[in-house]
């Protein structure tokens, strides 16, 4: 029996029709919210699944084409490139990555010619791909060399952008590589290029799938924490982004998502500059096999990416995208 005076506000009343939840919502999903990676493949014709994650392929450049028409489509308002190269075009210092006729490259022209401005091209700074031991640049003793490594980055943005990325995006995580390849596309007359830093990429465990995607997984040397971030840390995250903000980043990147809702939500109230989140390999491979085993339900996937928005992510790079895309729409 409920004895005395019942509470005035009943916070459920807002909740009893789908139209009240539906006007009363703090956050939304829409496709503009999302961004679709895609794999590319050496050789031609070809669609390979990535055991490690299921429903996601990598393409050949041929291909690419019918990928991003679908992204079209679904209103997906850009698309990031990662190859998969040759174990034989792989060395020590990742020329790979310097030659223009590279995966990268080509999917580069073929894109920008087919599709002008419709849809926007995001291309991975870094030398993971390209290097017989797996790491994002030079090693000497061990160690990832850092100044050394820059300089190839900076080649590496040059060429993306005359090959037509919209947004550089380097995940190498070297220290000052920003401001240095700002003012390389600026004297190169790239000034509308977008520069979009990895800023707070963690030395995180769930990234095992998408260095499977890559072809690096195997090839890793030791792991990436002398260069990557320490997961113990946040208040670390907000000196990288005071940091590269200064040096001319255009947007932030936080890497990986879903365990770094707090950093995320912390450097949006902090900086208010743009913030993407990318939900990892790992992460959409847990929940992909949480609702082939239907221990989840689908719903799970836009629950996830609510919470990038409800934390202060304005987008999200996720292996969803076109799925969610169409069943937003």
């Amino acid at each position: 029996m409920i004895t005395g005076k019942y509470p005035s506000l009943r916070l459920r009343r807002n909740r009893k029709y789908s139209w009240t939840r539906r006007l009363v919502r703090e956050n939304e999903l829409s496709s503009s919210d999302l961004i679709l990676p895609i794999f590319l493949e050496e050789g031609k014709n070809k669609k390979i699944e990535i055991s490690t994650m299921p429903g996601v392929f990598r393409y050949s450049v041929d291909m690419i084409t019918k990928v991003i028409d679908k992204a079209l489509k679904n209103k997906i308002p850009m698309i990031a490139f990662f190859p998969n190269i040759h174990l034989s075009k792989k060395n020590k210092f990742g020329t790979e990555a310097l030659n223009e006729n590279n995966l990268v490259c080509k999917a580069l022209r073929i894109a920008k010619k087919k599709y002008k401005n419709e849809i926007g091209l995001m291309t991975d700074v870094a030398l993971d791909p390209y290097t017989s031991h797996g790491h994002d640049g030079i090693i000497k003793k061990n160690y990832v060399l850092n100044d050394e490594t820059i300089k190839i980055l900076v080649d590496q943005s040059i060429l993306q952008a005359q090959m037509g990325s919209d947004i550089i995006a380097p995940s190498d995580m070297m220290d000052g590589r920003i401001g240095l390849i700002r003012k390389a596309l600026d004297k190169n007359n790239f000034k509308n290029v977008q520069l979009l830093s990895y800023a707070v990429k963690y030395a995180s465990n769930f990234y095992g799938p998408f260095r499977d995607a890559v072809g690096s997984k195997t090839r890793l040397k030791g792991d990436k924490k002398n260069y990557q971030m320490d997961f113990s840390n946040s208040d670390e995250a907000l000196r990288e982004v005071a940091l590269d903000i200064k040096e001319g980043a255009d947007i932030v990147m936080v890497k990986p998502g879903m365990p770094y809702l707090d950093i995320i939500s912390n450097i949006k109230n902090k900086f208010k500059i743009p913030i993407f989140a990318y939900q990892v390999s790992g992460e959409y491979s847990l929940i992909k096999s949480g609702i082939q085993k239907k221990i989840i339900n689908d719903d799970a996937i836009i629950e996830s990416l609510i919470s990038f928005k409800r934390a202060g992510a304005n987008a999200i790079i996720t292996y969803f995208a076109n799925e969610i895309a169409k069943k937003l729409d």
